[in-house]
């Protein structure tokens, strides 16, 4: 009798909190989490259950899906309570909740919880549970997923920078088919050949010009005979 009353104070306790998802893996989204807290009080009946969330979720990130008929959900700064009036005594709390999206590297995901009475009782299953160790006393609920798969952690990787084999192909000039520098049009091509320009305006004024000193001409040589004629 000694031994079975050292044992039941040195073992865990009976109740405890469990977590479950019905997606159990890495980096999934909308994923329901269901809670169990199991009422172990014998004379008080569960009015409350608070949760801290682990690093990775956070409480914007998390919403109620289901819990106890008149129990509220509120978000806290590291989780979220569900609670209201006591539950009938040895009567379990259940409540779901939806995560918007699981951490991507974790596949161990502790959520510590308190879990109040109507007598003021608060069980405290907040230790948490290491790999290859044995169930602390009061161990918080444990979520095991698997890890994310490869192909989530391949879409998540950056894309690698265009290379400059990417860059715009040459222009080709219209006119000449010869390859024209991106940023450089054909007219500008066209202005650098050099005497291509139409030259049909020069003529006109070479004509005025022959006009003009043909005129000048004769107006001197009538001027010089006047001058001549006065002399004699």
């Amino acid at each position: 009798m000694a031994g079975v009353a050292v044992l039941g104070v040195a073992g865990p306790a009976l109740a405890h909190v469990e977590v479950s998802a019905d997606k159990k893996q890495a980096g999934a989204t909308d994923v329901t989490l269901t809670f169990t807290g199991e009422a172990e009080s014998t004379k008080a009946g569960i009015v409350s259950e608070r949760v801290v969330l682990p690093e990775g979720i956070a409480p914007a990130d998390v919403s109620l899906v289901k819990a106890p008929s008149g129990w509220k959900y509120t978000a806290n700064p590291d989780g979220f309570t569900v609670g209201g009036k006591a539950l009938p005594v040895g009567k379990d709390a259940e409540w779901k909740v939806k995560v918007a999206k699981l951490p991507d590297g974790e596949t161990r995901l502790s959520f510590k919880t308190l879990e109040s009475y109507s007598d003021g009782t608060v069980d405290r299953w907040i230790e948490i549970q290491e790999p290859g160790e044995a169930e602390p006393e009061n161990p918080a609920p444990l979520l095991t997923l698997q890890p994310a798969s490869k192909t989530a952690a391949t879409s998540q990787t950056p894309a690698a920078p265009a290379s400059a084999s990417s860059a715009p192909a040459p222009v080709a000039s219209a006119s000449s088919g010869a390859e024209v520098p991106t940023g450089v049009t054909a007219s500008s091509v066209d202005a650098d050949k050099g005497g291509s320009a139409p030259m049909w305006w020069i003529w006109p004024v070479l004509v005025v010009a022959v006009v003009v000193a043909a005129g000048a001409v004769v107006v001197y040589r009538r001027r010089g005979d006047a001058g001549g004629d006065v002399g004699q």
